[in-house]
């Protein structure tokens, strides 16, 4: 395993367990259940620890598709840009969902300002992510690039079996 290997495996982790919490949090929040609080805040934390050795493994994952992938540069740095700005939020929520779990800890249940403020942010993150992800997806996917012209698909709409 490469470190592209590696960093394509787990940045899967924080962009479908933030917005898996950010679910089961709304649901917390419009249905008051407690113990989907709970999950929701764990669930944070865990793509919060995630999160950094995602951010971490970038940097050799560049490295090591650079050789292969020719020229990568353009779609490399927006993309190292954008995970900056996920790293820090997913932190941010991993912290802010700490600090929830312990103010709950005597209580039934996080308190009703936590959960929104962490609604807040979780959904703020899970943009951040999904942004993120688009952009490192451009990287080697030259046909989600924007003005990308697929092999046999012109004029005939994409239906190669047609005549």
């Amino acid at each position: 395993m490469n470190p592209a290997h590696l960093h394509l495996m787990l940045n899967h982790v924080p962009v479908l367990a933030v917005p898996f919490g950010l679910a089961v949090l709304g649901w917390a929040v419009f249905r008051p259940r407690p113990e989907f609080a709970r999950l929701a805040l764990i669930v944070f934390v865990f793509s919060a620890v995630a999160t950094i050795p995602t951010y971490l493994t970038g940097e050799p994952a560049e490295d090591a598709i650079e050789g292969v992938a020719g020229s990568i540069e353009p779609w490399v740095e927006p993309h190292e840009e954008a995970a900056l700005v996920s790293l820090i939020l997913g932190e941010a929520l991993g912290v802010l969902a700490i600090a929830g779990l312990w103010s709950a800890r005597r209580a039934v249940s996080p308190s009703r300002p936590m959960m929104t403020a962490s609604l807040v942010l979780a959904l703020v993150t899970a943009g951040s992510l999904a942004y993120t992800a688009n952009l490192g997806g451009l990287i080697r996917h030259t046909e989600i690039r924007s003005g990308a012209t697929l092999p046999g698909a012109g004029g005939n709409g994409g239906n190669h079996g047609e005549r």
